[in-house]
């Protein structure tokens, strides 16, 4: 820790950080809810190592990972961004994303290109559900964590209440190993709990002396809790055994006992930032205590017959395996790929094996090619730095691959392999658009491609039904992100329309119709005459045809031409141009002429049939019904219940999930879910989720339904 060597080697600023071996790298995720402080953050680490000269304000919009222009718009990130530096020699590098839950995409890229994370949490604000959640994510994978509490300078900050909260939320192993020592709002310096020593920041450099005896009290309170905490995790068996009996504990045996548990994920260090405080603190724990990349589980890995292969190892030496965790498509550079090193060396001018298999409904079609590796660089925000090559546990960007998405697997070209793709959330907001003019129509399907390949939690979906050109977007800010991106970066203007949900038709009723087709223009004329008796089927029950001819009043190469036109009028349908279903339609009696019959005069007359049919008895608009399941906190079971009910929903049951969730099923019609994605967010504070899957059709409410042919 900063406690054992406070000193720091920095790095150049406007060189690229480069590492010859997976043991002087680590990789670092920021994780945090929006506004916690993870890009300021980032700001002071660069400049605590010389990186930059100076630190930018994200309201300023000048920092270095906020650099796209909806970030300094929105002041907020929304895209992962690579931030490297270096510090007593090891290649740190930082990964911020984004803390707003629509772009929970980019957040899980950065957890799968990371081996390690810092949580952070705002002094002023606490911890938000989704940041509860993340934390639970990465304690199932067994990710190593430390927390850092920012804005301990804030006016509003209580340090001591969100240490309570995150010992509270996080459970155990969350202990400090600071104090900020705050006078009249000022933060002076910072209070060592394992070496007892006052870190002086008051100055402007960080200094160190021993701290008052005012701080006796607070120091031992919180300095035994932290001891016996690391001692619990200790491989030392004896050394409880020895705390207990009084026997004093080498400061340099807790530290390396500190250093070894936050490796393996099983002791959560606690540390604060400020206003040029703390800096030092945080990059002594990621350099001494979080893993380098070859101490983190390899991701599963397998032929691309998907058989597993188990012998690949984080070595510069081994066979390439890298993975694309984020594509970006600049109008001038062109598509730029940021991607991991898991295992090889990856080198300018090698050409490689591209694998991107799984995500076909997402609009990403199983693909494999060869490319060849152009132009490797280190980023630094917008700034690309070129590097001569990226090792196994290193985060380069690669220019130019064409055909490389988000998620892809590069390998050798004579071994080609593939990595299981990280866990992406399901987009549930669906938004139907167009484009303004015949000139955006064109450029509407290439820019659409671009922004698919980038961002695996998109889904673009042309429905055949309602014709429409839809966007599955996860939220309302994903939307309005990849609107802007249409519009400034490809220069495609769309708007907004209204969705259409595809709907069905049925009967109400049992009838009979007759479909007459009797025409003599000269010549060869039409004639077909059919006599057809409908009636509705259950749900789901299909389309049944029967053929009830006798005496060859209609003759047998006929008969299918009269199925084939129902069948084609109901797939246009007899209402409101929405498909018929569940009817079953019976042939009893018909006429024919041995001249002027055809197959095309049967078909016109089995759609006459099934038009007049609906003029006899009632039509039916049907809705689809989705099977909803809802996972939220228990708090908001009450409210998540009674919207359901307000949708037309029918509550199924209840069921707890863990500690503190609770699942709700429920069937709700579709119509009732196209802003769902929205307003649930909003009941739960971000925390909720759900899936859904489609059940069955159902009679439209008649009020609803007169509103929707009306509008056809």
């Amino acid at each position: 820790m900063a406690e054992k060597n406070p000193g720091g080697h920095a790095g150049a600023a406007g060189r690229a950080p480069t590492a010859d071996s997976a043991d002087a790298i680590r990789n670092v995720v920021l994780v945090g809810h929006s506004g916690a402080g993870k890009t300021t953050l980032v700001e002071h680490l660069l400049a605590a190592t010389g990186t930059i000269q100076r630190t930018g304000r994200v309201e300023d919009g000048n920092t270095v990972t906020d650099f796209d222009e909806v970030e300094v718009r929105q002041q907020r990130s929304v895209n992962l961004a690579l931030a490297p530096l270096v510090y007593n020699d090891i290649k740190i590098n930082l990964l911020d994303t984004p803390g707003y839950a629509d772009f929970v995409g980019d957040l899980r890229a950065g957890l799968r290109a990371a081996d390690a994370a810092l949580f952070v949490v705002s002094a002023s604000e606490g911890v938000d559900g989704l940041t509860q959640m993340l934390w639970e994510e990465c304690a199932q994978v067994g990710m190593p964590r430390a927390v850092v509490i920012t804005k301990i300078d804030h006016q509003r900050a209580d340090f001591d209440e969100v240490l309570a909260t995150c010992q509270d939320v996080f459970g155990d192993g969350v202990a400090p190993l600071y104090l900020p020592v705050i006078t009249n709002g000022h933060v002076n310096g910072l209070i060592g709990l394992l070496s007892q020593k006052f870190f002086n920041y008051a100055t402007g450099n960080r200094s160190e002396k021993e701290p008052g005896p005012e701080y006796e009290t607070q120091i031992a309170e919180h300095r035994d809790s932290l001891i016996e905490g690391i001692i619990q995790e200790s491989e030392d068996e004896s050394l409880m055994e020895r705390y207990l009996e009084g026997e004093p504990i080498d400061t340099k045996v807790l530290i390396e006992d500190l250093e070894k548990a936050v490796a393996r994920g099983s002791f959560y260090p606690v540390l604060c930032s400020g206003t040029g405080v703390g800096a030092v603190e945080v990059l002594e724990i990621i350099t001494q205590g979080f893993p380098a990349p070859a101490e983190h589980p390899m991701p599963e890995i397998t032929t691309l017959d998907g058989k597993q292969v188990r012998d690949i190892t984080c070595n510069a030496d081994g066979p390439l395996v890298a993975e694309v965790v984020k594509t970006t498509s600049d109008p001038y550079v062109g598509r730029i790929s940021l991607v991991r090193v898991f295992s090889g060396t990856l080198r300018p001018d090698m050409t490689v094996h591209v694998s991107g298999h799984g995500l076909a409904e997402r609009g990403h079609e199983d693909h494999d090619v060869d490319e060849r590796i152009g132009t490797l660089t280190s980023p630094l925000g917008k700034q690309q730095r070129g590097v001569a090559k990226g090792v196994a546990g290193d985060i380069v960007a690669v220019a130019k691959l064409s055909r490389a998405e988000t998620g892809d697997t590069l390998s050798d070209v004579d071994n080609p392999l593939l990595m299981t793709s990280w866990t992406m959330p399901d987009p549930l907001l669906p938004v139907a658009i167009q484009a303004k003019s015949k000139a955006d129509e064109d450029k509407l399907s290439q820019a659409l491609g671009r922004l698919v390949a980038e961002d695996p939690t998109l889904r673009l979906e042309n429905n055949a039904e309602t014709r429409q050109l839809v966007l599955w977007c996860m939220g309302e800010a994903h939307t309005d992100v990849l609107l802007d991106r249409l519009a400034k970066r490809h220069g495609v203007e769309v708007e907004r329309i209204e969705l259409r949900v595809p709907l069905r038709e049925t009967f109400g009723g049992e009838c009979k119709a007759m479909g007459r087709n009797v025409k003599q223009t000269g010549g060869h004329g039409q004639y077909a005459i059919c006599h057809l008796q409908v009636e509705p089927l259950p749900s789901g029950g299909g389309f049944e045809f029967v053929d009830k001819i006798v005496g060859g009043v209609v003759p047998r190469q006929f008969i299918p031409s009269v199925e084939k036109g129902v069948r084609a009028q109901m797939e246009r349908g007899v209402v409101a141009g929405y498909p018929m279903v569940d009817v079953r339609v019976t042939l009893y009696d018909g006429k024919a002429h041995s001249v002027d019959s055809s197959d095309m005069a049967f078909q016109i007359a089995g759609q006459l049939a099934l038009k007049e049919a609906a003029t006899k008895v009632p039509t039916l608009l049907l809705e689809p019904v989705d099977e909803l399941a809802v996972l939220v906190a228990d708090d908001y079971v009450g409210s998540v219940m009674s919207d359901l009910s307000s949708r037309r929903g029918r509550v199924l049951g209840t069921e707890p999930v863990g500690t503190g969730r609770t699942l709700v099923k429920a069937e709700v019609p579709e119509l009732e879910l196209v802003r769902y994605a929205i307003d649930l967010r909003s009941m739960s504070h971000g925390t909720g989720m759900f899936t859904r899957t489609f059940l069955r059709y159902e009679p439209l409410p008649s009020h609803l339904a007169g509103k929707l042919a009306a509008a056809e």
